[in-house]
């Protein structure tokens, strides 16, 4: 089963090494994005609140405004039916 014929087997391999390539630069991206993370709570800032902001601005305001509008019905559709108890 050696037979590679019609395999281009350097192709392959220039793939595969863009594909390492993009892996390693996205793992030292990560990293960066954690240390920002940490920067930012340890001048006290809620870092919860910081990647929310960054989920909202991906948004464009019609999603948002869906958002918010769901969110309204929801909270409001349980505060309805009253106070239940809470599974663990």
């Amino acid at each position: 089963m050696s037979d590679t014929v019609g395999i281009p087997g350097d192709r392959i391999r220039s793939f595969v090494e863009r594909i390492e390539q993009i892996e390693s630069e996205l793992k030292d991206l990560n990293e960066a994005k954690k240390e920002i993370f940490s920067e930012a709570k340890g001048e006290g800032f809620d870092v919860k609140v910081l990647k929310e902001i960054i989920k909202l601005r991906k948004q464009d305001q019609d999603e948002r405004d869906e958002h918010e509008s769901l969110l309204d019905v929801y909270m409001r559709a349980m505060d309805e039916a009253g106070p239940t108890a809470q599974a663990a």
